[in-house]
Formats: structure tokens, C-alpha cells, sequence
């Protein structure tokens, strides 16, 4: 489990040599390409950590139209928080892109964390404060910023990515069409060029 100990201690200052207690509190599982971590109408029982491969999360609209609301790749943490913490059912699904080596983390895993290892209380929130922020972001990114802009962000924030997604799962995660996302990487690449002098 080298990511998850990674993260522990690096991320939430967990001591190097006790991060294998922190496994009393998860469980791994191995799941498919187009296997289903959580769908729609579901309850949310777990927080997953992508160990590795790749998840996403999406809705979809009363046309039958996917939108992509996070990626899940190495080291991240994914989950439908409304539904875990408030026992709503989930109008998300989150599934694997990738065959995938997830982490199921308890829900009250950050707070077992705390407990054993008072230190990383400050990590914990601060983690919380910055998934609030990107939520915030993403939000006025889609609302006021062009296709460009959301295109730049995405690569920015997932740089391994373009070549592990097909377009349209990227397109529906910048809230466009394929064809416009095409319209923007031939844009870019155009600005981008310089041409041979010799």
C-alpha cells in the first residue's frame, strides 16, 4: 500500500512507522473497468482512496446526459459527502475508468486518525478546507471562465490524464461538447506553434 502510507505520512503527519496501524481502518478491494463503487439512489458508506487506476464521478441529467463531476486518480480521495454524512441517497455515481486497487476508508477514519495521532488534526482540516475551496473553484469556473480556461485548469489539476480518458469524458467534465473541446486543443496547439524558419 505504498500510496495510502504516502499519504499518511506526508500528508496527514501520521509517524512513518505506524502508518500500517491506520489499515484496522479500511479495507482494500480490487475493481473493474465499469464497476460501480456507488449509483445513483444508493446510500454512501465509504470515503475511497485510489491506490491505483482511476475512478470517476458523475450525474445523469433527465436526457440521459453524463456529467463528470470529479476524477479520481492515484493518491486522491473521492466520495458523495452528502450522502455519507447526512444518509441522503446519492444522486452520483462513482466508477472505475481504469481496473482499479481502491481503499474503502470508514467514515469516521479522519476521526480515528485524530485520535491515535493528535497531530494531524491541522492536515485533516486543512485537507477539508482546500476540497471546499476546489469545490468553490469549480464552480465559478464553469459559471464565468471560457472552454480554454477550464481546458488549461483541468490539465493543471489532472496533468496525467489526457491520456488515460477518452475526450467526451473530459468535455463532459468541462461542461462542453467533444466538438468544442476539439475546437480548443486545435486552438491551442495553433497559438502554440512556431514554424520552421529554416
Amino acid at each position: 500500500m505504498k500510496n495510502i502510507n504516502v499519504y499518511l505520512a506526508k500528508v496527514l503527519n501520521v509517524p512513518i512507522e505506524k502508518v500500517n496501524m491506520c489499515s484496522l481502518h479500511y479495507e482494500v478491494k480490487k475493481i473493474p473497468k465499469n464497476q460501480f463503487l456507488l449509483q445513483y439512489g444508493e446510500i454512501c458508506r465509504h470515503i475511497f482512496f485510489v491506490e491505483k487506476g482511476l475512478l470517476k464521478m458523475y450525474s445523469i441529467d433527465k436526457n440521459g446526459k453524463e456529467h463528470i463531476i470529479q476524477f479520481a486518480p492515484e493518491s486522491w480521495l473521492i466520495s458523495d459527502r452528502s450522502s455519507l454524512y447526512f444518509n441522503e441517497k446519492s444522486i452520483y455515481y462513482i466508477e472505475a475508468v481504469e481496473d482499479t486497487e481502491v481503499l474503502f476508508l470508514h467514515p469516521d477514519f479522519f476521526n480515528k486518525l485524530v485520535e491515535q495521532f493528535p497531530n494531524s488534526i491541522e492536515r485533516s482540516d486543512f485537507l477539508l478546507q482546500k476540497h471546499i475551496r476546489s469545490l468553490q473553484n469549480r464552480i465559478n469556473s464553469l459559471l464565468g471562465e471560457t472552454a480554454e480556461e477550464r481546458y488549461m485548469k483541468f490539465i493543471k489539476m489532472y496533468p496525467d490524464l489526457l491520456l488515460r480518458v477518452p475526450q467526451w469524458m473530459i468535455a463532459s467534465y468541462l461542461g462542453i461538447t467533444p466538438e468544442s473541446l476539439s475546437r480548443v486543443r486545435k486552438e491551442l496547439a495553433r497559438k502554440n506553434f512556431v514554424p520552421d524558419n529554416k
